[in-house]
């Protein structure tokens, strides 16, 4: 035998009984508010995006339907596992804006997910399409992120003028239903979520036939809201609808207690009223506050309850609808990766431009997921939900509803 026959020999040897090399790890870029004042919030959401990671990444056959829930990995990528490369951005746009283009710059991440306030998801949004890196949008819900003419953005949740269609719904079902609803009042937070989302409300009240009597405008951390609340009390609507971060949800309930006002009822536009921060603080002086929702646990069995099961079991806490919106969007991104069968951005953003979800093959709400021309989710729908006790049950509309909605709220009155 020659040496290079002996070499060759060899080599061949090692090539067979040496183990496969596994297939490189698809980076993530996940940011979120983990500090500050929203760092509650977005902290819930970062655990449920690493729960969903968890769930892609290793066999979980009893989330029958769920798309690569009952594989390791990725399938098309040779079992693939994805790594989340995790960002906070402490609620700031332009600190935002810099942890995006660090993650893509730096980490190469081959997609990214985000980021809680519209504001921030604004500027970071403006990133990954200045370099061609999808973003996708499990919960922001504010007009110009999807009306900007963006290729790389694509945003999974329901947005303002669907909430705001459905706050005019119902109030219209409880005034067929008996109940006194002549004029409404927003109060708003004053950053592109608060802005935006009141401007659509109001519009939609306009074309409900539904007086306005004041929308109050206010600023975002404000510690002193006394005399918004006596504004209200001044207008008597016969429902106030908030658009409001945590700080400022808790702030309002405590300060309308102090100042002796309740109207009929308080329907929180999801932020705030569905931060984990929230039923703890004032579950006892805000008894049938109602909030908007597209998460329900389900029935014991279900996909969304062992899901459920399992974030409780990693967090001590159940799922809200916007830790659950976040992780939906995860797994439509993880579908999108899947189906390009490649880490290049152009594929992966043309496996979500064709994504079609049907509601059986989501966790949430939906009617299913689709995105549009401008990346928006076409079939995104979401119900209402009131809190009851220490937690919020889905009264709204029949169909969807566990519990008989109460009205008037109770608020802190027996």
């Amino acid at each position: 035998m020659t040496k290079l026959t002996w070499i060759i020999g060899a080599v061949l040897a090692l090539a067979v009984t040496a183990p496969a090399s596994a297939a490189d790890a698809v980076k993530i870029g996940v940011i979120f508010p983990l500090s500050g004042n929203a760092g509650a919030a977005g902290t819930s959401a970062k655990d449920a995006v690493e729960l969903a990671a968890e769930i892609v990444n290793t066999a979980h056959p009893e989330l029958k339907g769920l798309p690569l829930a009952e594989t390791a990995g990725l399938p098309n990528l040779g079992g693939a596992k994805i790594e989340l490369v995790v960002a906070d951005h402490q609620g700031n746009p332009a600190t935002g804006q810099q942890q995006t283009l660090r993650l893509i710059t730096q980490e190469k991440v081959a997609a990214m997910l985000g980021a809680y306030q519209s504001s921030v998801t604004s500027t970071a949004t403006q990133v990954s399409e200045r370099y061609g890196i999808p973003f996708i949008v499990g919960d922001s819900v504010a007009a110009d992120i999807t009306n900007r003419g963006f290729k790389w953005v694509f945003r999974v949740t329901p947005v303002a003028s669907d909430f705001a269609t459905n706050y005019m719904a119902f109030l219209n079902d409880m005034k067929k239903a008996g109940h006194k609803v002549g004029s409404i009042a927003i109060v708003n937070e004053n950053t592109d979520y608060g802005t935006s989302v009141a401007g659509t409300v109001k519009d939609a009240a306009a074309k409900a036939g539904l007086t306005v009597a004041a929308q109050i405008p206010y600023a975002a951390n404000s510690s002193d809201v006394s005399a918004q609340v006596l504004q209200l009390k001044d207008k008597q609507p016969d429902a106030v609808i908030f658009i409001s971060y945590t700080a400022d949800s808790i702030l309002y309930m405590k300060t309308m207690k102090n100042l002796d006002y309740a109207p009929a009822m308080i329907i929180g536009d999801d932020s705030g009223f569905s931060d984990p921060s929230f039923i703890p603080a004032v579950s006892d002086i805000a008894q049938g506050v109602m909030n908007r929702s597209a998460w329900d646990i389900g029935k014991p069995g279900s996909n969304t309850y062992k899901i459920n099961e399992l974030f409780k079991k990693k967090t001590g806490r159940d799922l809200d609808d916007t830790s659950g919106r976040d992780m939906q969007a995860f797994f439509v991104l993880a579908d999108a990766i899947n189906r390009a069968g490649s880490t290049d951005p152009a594929k992966i953003q043309k496996a979500l431009q064709e994504t079609v979800f049907k509601p059986e093959q989501l966790m949430m709400g939906y009617r299913g997921v689709k995105f549009d021309q401008t990346g928006q989710n076409t079939e995104a729908a979401t119900y209402l939900i009131q809190l009851q006790g220490k937690e919020y049950k889905a009264v709204w509309p029949d169909k969807s509803a566990t519990a008989k909605l109460e009205w008037p709220m109770k608020g802190w009155k027996p």
